[in-house]
């Protein structure tokens, strides 16, 4: 049955019986812009536990002149009395992520890279050659101290409010598919422990279970759980039963020629049967260059596992996929990237294991014109904090991050806002994570401000800004 939903949305939409909202003189949603999108696609790609802004894309000298002093003792004490510090945070567990008032020096040097002279981390050098293409948004801001922030980034909405719509299903809600024969919306890599989100990281929520997320592995051999054929089972003898099936409910469809459902219910078979070749071939790396392998870092055992997800999800996008959601970090619980202990010796495997498949990621898009209508998206759910936890660790830190983007609609070579002199606030352009929502669905040609449907009001922070200044 879970093909029925995910065929249901697009077909439906194309078939023009399914609407979200009322449709313009020309034919077209009122959610979308009548200008051309430009981006077909989204790479999505979410680093679990809350990768530190301080040792990836936003360095802090300060914080290296001033390392062992409390907040209150160096120059910038003034961070405490911000407004934003209780303004910025609705706790899920009052008082359990405190301040860490000991400065904490970075753990890594930073370098500026490109024409643009971004600086970015020394553990990230892969990526680092890819300066000109990125976007660094450096004021970026949570609400959620804790690690239901990773729902929060994915919905907009804090945690204790419930499950909302993710990025990927509205984004397929709005759009639907360019390819009949794959999921227009994909997930690789284990997605969000139950603790801090589960599968409503990439769940549709209140807009159906035909808009979630579809988990794929990159295995050929079993690359969609379920949807392959019983081994005794020859595909001539599924063809046939499909066949049949396909028959009968036209038979029907004669009685009730005015049944939408009956036509979706046709098609989702028909796509059933497509998907069982299409996904095993779109996840077969096999057909790839040694070179391209090389370059992803597949033939390494530190970067194989994130680099055959990354090719694979090249390969969707070029498929004509709409989103790939891509998580890193999985670890049962908060995410390997939470560094209360140990960050530099952690942050610096995890780095390791994504810095060269992503800047491969960028290269290979870009070489095959693929980055131009393809959205890239770095993120994760909070930074660290400037001061030290358990030593040689930071805490969970909502106040102020990083996220950085390239592709389709990216002006690359940007830094655009900034955070206080130790990383602690965002203090010039600051951005609510749906801002980078909000960018985008503009982006890929949708109305931010109409992505809605009746019946389920949505608050006005739900719907974020566009942040122009990164847009070209």
């Amino acid at each position: 049955m879970g093909f029925t939903g995910l065929a249901l949305g697009a077909m439906l939409a194309r078939d023009g019986v399914l609407k979200a909202g009322e449709l313009t003189e020309n034919g077209t949603p009122q959610r979308a812009f009548p200008t051309a999108p430009k981006a077909k696609s989204v790479i999505w790609i979410f680093l679990i536990g809350g990768m530190s802004h301080l040792e990836s894309f936003d360095p802090k000298p300060e914080l290296n002149k001033h390392a062992g002093k409390t907040i209150e003792e160096s120059p910038f004490k003034t961070i405490l009395d911000s407004p934003y510090l209780k303004k910025n945070v609705r706790e899920f567990v009052p008082g359990q992520h405190k301040v860490q008032p000991t400065i904490y020096p970075m753990q890594i040097g930073f370098q500026k890279h490109g024409q643009c002279g971004a600086e970015i981390s020394d553990w990230f050098p892969h990526l680092a050659r890819h300066a000109d293409d990125l976007a660094i948004v450096r004021s970026m801001w949570t609400t959620d101290n804790d690690h239901g922030a990773q729902l929060q980034f994915h919905t907009g909405r804090h945690a204790i409010e419930g499950p909302f719509p993710t990025i990927g299903s509205w984004v397929h809600w709005g759009l639907g598919s360019l390819n009949d024969n794959l999921p227009s919306f994909c997930v690789l890599g284990t997605p969000l422990a139950d603790c801090c989100g589960g599968v409503q990281g990439h769940g549709a929520n209140y807009l159906g279970p035909e808009h979630t997320g579809i988990q794929l592995s990159t295995d050929p051999a079993n690359p969609l759980p379920f949807a392959q054929p019983d081994k005794t089972v020859f595909r001539e003898e599924q063809a046939a039963e499909f066949a049949l099936l396909g028959k009968l409910n036209r038979l029907a469809g004669v009685e009730y020629p005015d049944d939408p459902a009956l036509a979706a219910r046709i098609r989702s078979y028909e796509l059933a049967f497509q998907m069982q070749r299409a996904v095993p071939e779109a996840v077969d790396l096999a057909t790839e260059t040694a070179a391209t392998h090389s370059e992803y870092g597949l033939e390494q055992k530190e970067t194989k596992t994130f680099a055959q997800q990354l090719l694979v999800a090249r390969r969707l996008v070029e498929r004509g996929v709409r989103f790939v959601q891509i998580f890193h970090g999985y670890n049962g619980g908060a995410g390997q990237w939470d560094a209360h202990a140990n960050l530099q010796a952690g942050h610096s495997k995890l780095a390791k294991e994504v810095d060269q498949p992503i800047a491969a990621l960028l290269g290979d898009l870009k070489q095959r014109g693929l980055l131009d209508e393809t959205i890239v998206v770095i993120a994760t759910e909070f930074g660290r904090t400037p001061g030290a936890e358990k030593s040689n660790g930071r805490d969970h830190h909502p106040y102020g991050f990083s996220v950085a983007l390239a592709g389709g609609g990216i002006q690359g070579g940007i830094v655009h806002g900034a955070t206080d002199e130790l990383g602690f606030h965002a203090v010039e352009n600051r951005h609510y994570v749906t801002d980078i929502h909000a960018t985008v669905f503009n982006l890929l040609g949708l109305d931010h401000r109409h992505m809605e449907i009746p019946g389920r009001k949505r608050l006005d922070l739900d719907f974020g800004q566009p942040i122009r200044g990164i847009m070209a």
